[in-house]
């Protein structure tokens, strides 16, 4: 029952992004005094629609998508007698592109909100690989459960090697025994093929040390990487943790937390989107009864299957996390400078003006509209291929799809 209400909640918060966006070019092109003939979310068949001043508001029957009718959005779009001196191709370059940049602008900003609404309520999780550095200083357990179920520590008393050698909390492992470690799970690595005495290079406080550490051998459970396989194994340990996988905040702290998170994740976001490409391989496998890779791209139901599995476990947090995500990729999505995307729109904009400055240095007079019917052949191929790239998503997501658990 609360994979199903994962599921809804999760589509009808990608509904709420969409209709967000759409909104945003809405907006700002009614604030610019630009007529908007028609608002609908969905696609296919209209549902009800009402009108509201000069736009018509409505639903269809198809919650995939949603738009913004502004009256000239091209010099190809058929004008009433009333609509010529408010067409949008006839608007000044600037307003133009903040209308167009308008629903881009609601994605993002819907993001950062729920970011902040993460960071007040839950906290915001590390992202990325968790750094070498030690978060916490404890003895070594001579075992670690498991044949129970299990996997908790056998209790233990007194410093650990790592303690007891002068290493501190918030030292940031550079090397061990020579071998550089980068994140805590290279750290974990070399430390546990370690013997003897092991030289732990670190950096404190702007400094360089090296503190030689007599490492303790302990039972534990390790992963095969490549099988999967947990097996017992006899390691060599120190006692020490990786730093809390996830920061607090408060309301006034949150501000800067956000800012810096929503850095990070579209740093994030433009790697992802700069491997689409790449990734037709790995979607194409998993449809033809390969193994679905969980960094694949997904659809719109992939994405709410996924959200269904969160919510089934209670993980709320990612279920947010999610969502801000999705808003953060579709927002960066439609920057890319192609047709029909906004991002084609802005670019087609931003040639007219770089056009019209050099006409004017010629002493020629400023040009016309782009002739959108010859951009038309790259915006089909565009779409073209965009559509086949959906489409092998969503059967991805149909006959194979992620399971996170």
């Amino acid at each position: 029952m609360m994979f199903v209400l994962g599921v809804v909640l999760f589509a009808l918060g990608i509904a709420v992004s969409i209709a967000l966006h759409e909104a945003g070019h809405m907006w700002t092109a009614q604030r610019l005094g630009m007529k908007v003939r028609r608002y609908y979310i969905g696609f296919g068949p209209r549902l009800f629609s009402f009108r509201r001043g000069e736009t018509e508001y409505g639903l269809k029957a198809i919650p995939a998508g949603g738009f913004c009718d502004i009256a000239g959005m091209t010099a190809l779009d058929e004008l009433a007698p009333d609509e010529h001196e408010r067409a949008m191709f006839k608007q000044k370059a600037w307003k133009r592109v903040v209308v167009m940049s308008g629903g881009i602008a609601m994605n993002f900003v819907l993001g950062m909100v729920l970011i902040f609404g993460l960071a007040v309520a839950w906290g915001l999780p590390r992202l990325g690989e968790t750094p070498a550095e030690i978060g916490d200083l404890s003895c070594v357990a001579p075992t670690q459960a498991g044949e129970s179920g299990g996997y908790e520590l056998a209790p233990c008393s007194g410093p650990g090697p790592a303690a007891a050698a002068g290493l501190e909390v918030g030292d940031v492992v550079v090397s061990v025994g020579g071998t550089e470690v980068a994140t805590f799970a290279d750290l974990v690595d070399v430390t546990r093929a370690a013997t003897g005495t092991v030289d732990f290079v670190v950096e404190r406080d702007g400094r360089t040390l090296t503190i030689p550490v007599p490492v303790q051998s302990a039972q534990r459970w390790v992963q095969d990487p490549e099988t999967g396989a947990i097996t017992s194994e006899t390691v060599s340990a120190i006692g020490v943790a990786a730093p809390p996988s996830v920061t607090e905040y408060n309301a006034v702290t949150a501000v800067g937390g956000t800012l810096q998170f929503t850095g990070d994740m579209f740093v994030l976001t433009a790697q992802a989107l700069a491997d689409l490409p790449s990734k037709v391989g790995a979607l194409w496998e998993s449809v033809t009864g390969g193994e679905r890779d969980p960094d694949t791209p997904i659809s719109v139901v992939g994405a709410s299957v996924i959200g269904g599995q969160v919510a089934e476990r209670g993980i709320w947090q990612m279920f947010v996390l999610l969502l801000a995500q999705l808003n953060f990729f579709l927002g960066m999505f439609n920057l890319l400078p192609l047709l029909p995307l906004d991002g084609g729109h802005i670019a087609v904009v931003a040639y007219e003006k770089v056009r019209n400055w050099i006409r004017g240095l010629r002493g020629l007079p400023v040009g016309g509209p782009v002739d959108y019917t010859k951009l038309l052949p790259v915006t089909y191929v565009f779409v073209l291929i965009g559509g086949a790239f959906m489409l092998l998503t969503l059967t991805a997501d149909i006959v194979n799809p992620i399971q996170l658990f």
